[in-house]
């Protein structure tokens, strides 16, 4: 509870007791004003309140306008309490950016923002200086951002007291600020701005904001538009540099370095003026079209050469693409590979606002050596290498050649379209001689890959050429020829489609998630880390084993924890401590979705948002089961919700997840008011043996928004079943009787009668339910017929087989069986109508052996010759 909160329930309440007339003296009971810190809850703050309540109606003086008081005192409790906000929604920033070396004010735009408490920032160089919710829409903050910040999109998240807040960015520059001014739709009265400058726009249906500069001859005149990366909206700007005559010197839709946003630059044909024009390419566009127009004299490289180093090396690049020509530069690369690395181009004029993606690996370099567009004249290397070069014009073809023993086995994967290059890639290797080994154009994206067995000792060539045979002077690759490596990745699984895990805990609750994981090129069991929880938060699991990709993580919350975020690093490591074999999360959010939902622009983060939260009103438990989930089988799973007093909302509940082969419901709800609920399992006939783990969420509406809690984790066992049945084929006619027999195999032991009940019977066919012990081998079930009972070949008969253990109930599901119903043959002209059978008796249970039973055939023949022996004639007597 924040301190303007606690401050107006003090002022109300002094108030109140001013307008009812109670005056406290040192002789009487003195109403609480609730003299309330910040650090108090809710609990505390109830307490005051109602004590004050209770005083106000023992005081005689006021028997009629105290109830007033009460009434709305139990208002502003609800106002107040825990139950009136949830899990946030941050939907932007006004501004989303800031120059660097700068104290800016930043509106967080939202929902459920009322007990905002903490901005989550996943890298340094941005510090909050101030932090004030303006109500429950919006949050004003205070950002320091530091001279050295990193420039570009930092990934930032809201905390509040109940919640964490959806993925956004936050976008960082070199150049000072401003605001787009409208009108500036008129190409003949743009807004004027200064050079180097970056400005914060949006672009409505139909809009185009035009912007002027004044440059001197020669000078570079950059614009780049950072518009679909801030993450707001599917947004395809366009960006146009023009001259007063309105004569475009330059244009841009989309840009390969930087996706759907979009790089123009010119070098200044002579003094004056230029204009720079922006809109959406179609022109349309909404409020959500926010941009950040990047305008200066700054350089702009489109593609750098070589594309990666190793860590820690200093190395010479050269910039290519920029207007101004080719630029060579030494630097310094980290002695860490982070997981995105970029680098930045920068001269007396200034420093690109957006970085060119560079690739950090132990592979030693080689660069193209022209000419190399045959076999004869291949760049030669060594392997493992990574191979660097330029398709520099349409139809150019590189070669690179590098010996190789037999047996040896290599990744091979080209690095061009997602390292900002326009080039499409298509990727052949050779033997020396000119055959064929194997190639890829395309492999999960527009970049190739392959994995390269060498066949025989030999020299092989590794050629590159665009898919189009396309071509140019940012045209840029890296060929990476590297050994097989084991690689370990951790994910967390979506919490519903587009929706990616945070894990906020309430006080002396749960919440319960699954991370998952994947191994490339090895195997076994994984162990994982939590590194960094908020205090007052321990963390539950167990081995991913080796044929999971995920497992179930449990983290509970102590009830005086404070409440408090944090950023968890998730470590998995192999299981076996020889197998130096480790790997972090990388968290994929989905921000920015085009037409039929394709995603078209994420990020990714690296560390777990975590936090506790307020206590929620309520928790759920799992009644772990006594008995196992028999393979084609059933078994219901009670949930068990304990409720804070008024809390009587509708929970939904359903599996964290289901073991390989179980099924569960998903639409259970404890209804409104209620404290059980009961999930349906069930297993088919494949499901993995073994004791597993599982975790129930519950969700509930809690004031505005959705609160999430988890159970235990408890133990579901999944076994084979007890028995096999195998069922023998049983025939009758239309209103006849017959017997449903089934031979029964035990293959556990059980104690006491196992129920079985005939399920899947025809219409008008009945029986009754039998029961067997674990000595029994044949199961008998006298069937009735009628003459209504459909005729065929009935093939859906199957026998629930209940066993009761630990009093609980543990439900079989086993067949099929087939019933065949025939239709009785018309009678005979003349002939008497067929008795009626006798009734058969019904057997007690359980049955004693029985006499040999005829199989259908052997009961037509026994029929038919007590036919024949009816018909025949006696002879007469002499």
């Amino acid at each position: 509870m924040n301190a303007r909160r606690l401050k107006l329930i003090q002022d109300v309440s002094l108030s109140l007791w001013e307008r009812v007339g109670v005056r406290a003296t040192a002789e009487k009971t003195q109403p609480s004003p609730c003299p309330l810190t910040e650090g108090e809850g809710f609990e505390t703050a109830s307490k005051h309140a109602h004590a004050s309540v209770a005083s106000v109606s023992r005081a005689p003086e006021c028997p009629r306008r105290w109830s007033l008081a009460c009434l709305v005192l139990v208002s502003l409790l609800w106002i107040v309490s825990p139950l009136d906000a949830a899990v946030p929604q941050l939907g932007g920033m006004t501004p989303y950016g800031a120059q660097r070396g700068t104290e800016v004010e930043v509106q967080f735009n939202g929902d459920r923002f009322g007990d905002a408490q903490q901005i989550l920032l996943y890298e340094p160089g941005i510090t909050v200086t101030h932090l004030e919710p303006a109500g429950a829409n919006a949050i004003k903050t205070r950002l320091a951002i530091a001279p050295d910040c990193r420039l570009g999109l930092h990934q930032v998240r809201v905390r509040t007291a109940s919640g964490i807040s959806n993925l956004r960015t936050f976008s960082v520059g070199a150049l000072p600020e401003i605001k787009e001014t409208e009108p500036n739709n008129d190409f003949a009265q743009p807004q004027k701005i200064a050079f180097d400058t970056t400005v914060n726009g949006v672009v409505e249906n139909e809009d185009v904001d035009y912007f002027a500069i004044e440059a001197k001859k020669g000078e570079r005149i950059t614009a780049e538009i950072e518009g679909l990366r801030l993450g707001n909206t599917f947004f395809d700007p366009y960006v146009a540099i023009l001259d007063t005559k309105r004569f475009e010197l330059a244009r841009s839709d989309d840009a390969p370095l930087i996706r759907q946003d979009c790089i123009a630059s010119i070098v200044a044909p002579e003094d004056g003026t230029y204009i720079v024009q922006v809109r959406e390419t179609s022109f349309s566009g909404n409020g959500s079209c926010m941009y950040r127009l990047f305008v200066g004299r700054y350089p702009r490289p489109t593609a750098v050469l070589p594309l990666g180093g190793k860590p820690g090396e200093s190395l010479d690049v050269q910039w290519l693409g920029d207007v101004l020509g080719a630029k060579t530069e030494k630097i310094t690369l980290p002695a860490t590979i982070p997981s995105t690395f970029g680098i930045f181009a920068r001269d007396e004029r200034g420093i690109s606002p957006s970085a060119n993606p560079f690739r950090l690996t132990d592979l030693a370099n080689v660069l193209e050596v022209e000419p190399n567009n045959a076999f004869a004249e291949a760049t030669a290397c060594e392997a493992p290498i990574a191979m660097n070069g330029i398709i520099s014009q349409p139809g150019d073809v590189d070669f690179f050649k590098f010996p190789a023993k037999k047996g040896q086995v290599f990744d091979v994967r080209v690095l061009a379209r997602a390292y900002g290059s326009p080039l499409d890639s298509v990727l052949n290797i050779y033997r020396i001689g000119g055959a064929s080994v194997v190639g890829n154009d395309d492999s999960g994206g527009p970049d190739s890959y392959l994995r390269f067995t060498v066949p025989e000792d030999d020299t092989y060539v590794v050629v590159v050429q665009d898919h189009l045979k396309q071509g140019g002077a940012d045209y840029v690759y890296r060929v990476e020829v590297a050994p097989v490596k084991p690689v370990l990745t951790l994910g967390l699984s979506e919490r519903s489609q587009f929706v990616d895990i945070v894990a906020p805990v309430p006080r002396g609750n749960r919440l319960a998630f699954l991370v998952n994981a994947l191994r490339a090129d090895f195997g076994g069991d994984l162990n994982l880390e939590f590194k960094d929880l908020p205090p007052g938060v321990t963390v539950e699991t167990l081995p991913m084993l080796a044929n999971r990709g995920d497992v179930p993580v449990l983290l509970t919350a102590a009830a005086d924890a404070p409440l408090n975020g944090a950023l968890v690093d998730i470590v998995g490591r192999h299981a076996d401590p020889n197998q130096k074999i480790e790997g972090h999360l990388r968290q994929r959010t989905s921000l920015v979705r085009g037409q039929n939902n394709i995603e078209v622009w994420n990020q990714y983060a690296e560390r777990l948002a975590a936090a506790v939260t307020q206590e929620a009103p309520f928790k759920i438990e799992i009644v772990e089961p006594k008995v196992p989930l028999v393979r084609d089988g059933a078994m219901n799973l009670k949930v068990v919700a304990t409720r804070k007093e008024g809390f009587n909302a509708s929970i939904a509940v359903q599996m964290l997840y289901n073991p390989p082969g179980v099924g569960s419901s998903g639409s259970i709800v404890i209804p409104e008011g209620k404290t059980e609920a009961i999930i349906p399992l069930t297993a088919n006939s494949g499901a993995e043996v073994l004791k597993w783990k599982i975790a129930v969420l519950g969700d509930a509406t809690v004031g505005d928004g959705p609160i999430t809690v988890s159970s235990q984790l408890a133990t579901l066992e999944v076994s084979e079943p007890f028995l096999a049945f195998n069922f023998q084929a049983a025939a009758t006619e239309q209103g006849q009787a017959t017997e449903v027999v089934i031979k029964v195999e035990k293959r556990k032991d059980f104690d006491g009668p196992a129920k079985i009940e005939l399920l899947g019977l025809p219409n008008e066919v009945t029986t009754e339910p039998r029961e067997i012990t674990k000595a029994s081998t044949e199961l008998v079930f006298p069937v009735k017929t009628t003459a209504n009972s459909p005729a065929g070949r009935h093939k859906t008969v199957i026998c629930r087989a209940v066993i009761t253990a630990n009093g609980e109930p543990i439900t079989h599901t086993l067949g099929t069986g087939e019933l065949r119903i025939d239709t009785p043959l018309p009678p005979k002209p003349n002939q008497p109508p067929a008795a009626a059978p006798a009734p058969m008796p019904v057997a007690a249970a359980p049955m004693p052996p029985a006499e040999k039973r005829l199989t259908r055939l052997e009961k037509l023949r026994l029929d038919r010759q007590q036919a024949k022996a009816a018909a025949k004639p006696v002879p007469e007597a002499k």
